[in-house]
């Protein structure tokens, strides 16, 4: 597992998790600089790109709690072998 954060110039910020493993990881906490809908921009996983359509529906919901010394942070799943990219919704 590879996650960094990745903020933009104009103060935007995504989330960039990898996983190298060949297996599924459920209930993968990340912590995130903020709480609320965080949309998935990219699972590298999607059927779109002839993936197994694992991941989070679309995105998930970040919780004030803390993690990762971050002051909020989410439950992931991550499909094996791959890349998701999340952003503030």
């Amino acid at each position: 597992m590879l996650s960094f954060l990745r903020y933009g110039t104009d103060g935007s910020v995504m989330a960039c998790v990898f996983n190298f493993a060949g297996v599924e990881h459920s209930g993968y906490r990340l912590g995130l600089p903020s709480a609320g809908r965080w949309r998935e921009v990219l699972n590298t996983d999607a059927t779109d790109y002839r993936g197994g359509g694992i991941g989070n529906l679309g995105g998930v919901d970040a919780t004030e709690e803390p993690w990762h010394g971050r002051p909020a942070s989410a439950v992931l799943v991550l499909p094996p072998s791959s890349a998701l990219w999340l952003e503030p919704a």
